[in-house]
């Protein structure tokens, strides 16, 4: 019998936000349409999926692609996109994913206000086109970033050994592209040997961690994955602000100000606590809301 192979790995999807009148919108398919049909689908072979909430942007977070819904986090047991095991591969139910979810998520033009999701009157999309959308950097909006790493991190550059004892942890998380032309080991050498060691220095930096995109999985342009920890959005500022004044500009810079990247397309980010509002898997009881 044809089967999947075990293909332990983690996926983080960014969601950004429009607009703020949205936000109650984007939390409502969420949780009453988006959970449920996620893990009809997935809940066999997923061990995790967890929503962690985005905390307020710092000042000066705009420049580095912060987005301010939240981030998607999946634990898989077996490659999502390895169709191939099946002759035939067919979902008995289609995701629940009007086009008015995109544009709350900002990944596509916002043409009024004010959108919401009545059956028959939006544009459904299939879940998989949906993950797919680019964005376009001409409008505004930003590409929906779905990225799958290794379970475990690859490269600890500070902080071995820090406990919860240690306190709370005020994480960034961001995601780098290279430009065009720039192969991923040019553009690991600037990061790996000069962007982030400026940031190790900083005593305002806590832990960092880093790990490549597998981007054989899905085709996620961006190529790697790095997650700093501090005590504060104020140490977040100050760190920033020393590593801009010290750290060189690479010879294949997209942009002349730090950090040499395009704002949501080179670079993109989100402000994270160490708590997951929902594990979806074990806490989920339905849309219950307030009466």
């Amino acid at each position: 019998m044809d089967r999947p192979d075990f293909y332990p790995v983690r996926s983080l999807i960014y969601v950004d936000l429009a607009d703020e009148d949205y936000r109650i919108k984007l939390e409502n398919w969420l949780y009453r349409y988006h959970v449920p049909d996620s893990i009809a689908q997935f809940g066999p072979y997923v061990s995790k999926y967890a929503f962690y909430p985005a905390l307020p942007m710092p000042e000066g977070a705009e420049r580095f692609g912060t987005v301010r819904m939240q981030l998607t986090e999946h634990y898989w047991l077996a490659n999502p996109n390895d169709i191939g095991f099946a002759k035939n591969h067919h979902k008995a139910l289609t995701e629940v994913f009007p086009k008015d979810v995109l544009v709350w998520q900002n990944n596509l033009p916002d043409e009024g206000k004010s959108h919401s999701v009545v059956k028959g009157e939006s544009q459904n999309f299939e879940g998989d086109d949906a993950r797919a959308t680019k964005g376009n950097e001409e409008l505004g909006t930003v590409p929906f970033i779905f990225a799958f790493i290794p379970v475990w991190w690859e490269d600890d550059l500070k902080g071995e050994g820090r406990t919860l004892e240690d306190g709370p942890n005020y994480r960034w998380q961001f995601m780098v592209k290279y430009p065009e032309g720039v192969s991923r080991e040019e553009g690991d050498k600037w990061l790996m040997e000069e962007f982030l060691p400026e940031f190790a220095k900083q005593k305002e930096v806590n832990r960092i961690l880093s790990s490549k995109i597998k981007k054989e999985v899905n085709n996620c342009e961006f190529d790697r994955v790095v997650e700093m920890w501090f005590d504060c959005p104020t140490a977040w500022k100050v760190a920033v602000k020393a590593v801009s004044e010290s750290v060189k500009k690479p010879s294949w810079a997209e942009t002349s100000d730090f950090p040499y990247l395009k704002k949501s397309y080179g670079i993109s980010g989100i402000f994270l606590s160490d708590i997951a509002r929902s594990d979806n898997l074990t806490q989920y009881r339905g849309y219950i809301p307030m009466r």
